[in-house]
This record gives C-alpha cells, sequence and structure tokens, in this order.
C-alpha cells in the first residue's frame, strides 16, 4: 500500500452492491474487494453474509420488473478479502 491511500475500512459481515440497501458501505467499494465462496473465487456477488453463510448472484440474464438482475441464495462457506 502506497503512503497516499487512505486505510482500508474492515469488511462488514454482511454487505450488498446495492446503493438502495441498507447493508451498502460506500467506503469499503473505494477499495477492490474479492469473495471466495466455498474455496473458488466469485466475480458476481451482488450480495453476502458471512456469519449466516450465503451470497445471492444473478440467475442468468432473468430481470425482476424494475429491470435488476434477479439473484438466488447460494449457501455455504463465505469468506470476503481486500485484493
Amino acid at each position: 500500500m502506497s503512503e497516499n491511500q487512505a486505510p482500508r475500512p474492515e469488511l462488514p459481515d454482511h454487505l450488498s452492491v446495492d446503493p438502495r440497501s441498507p447493508h451498502h458501505v460506500a467506503a469499503v467499494f473505494e477499495h477492490d474487494i474479492g469473495i471466495r465462496f466455498n474455496g473458488k473465487e466469485r466475480h458476481d456477488v451482488e450480495e453476502y453474509c458471512i456469519s449466516e453463510g450465503w451470497i445471492k448472484v444473478p440467475a442468468g440474464k432473468t430481470l425482476d420488473r424494475k429491470g435488476r438482475p434477479l439473484c438466488i441464495k447460494l449457501k455455504g462457506q463465505v469468506e470476503a478479502f481486500y485484493r
């Protein structure tokens, strides 16, 4: 980390990429985040909860009536980290 970068905030237990969500933390998204689910890195995660052990990912190209991706919840071991 270079000297002019701000310290990274701690990753929350529950985080969402949707800015309208109460679990969205904008300061975290200023850095590159990685999600490892069941030992494999995922790049399509919309929301996660480490303590409950789930992630939400888009279900193909399906959209809901408001034009947002329709998500499905997958259960397993979740790990969030900074790249």
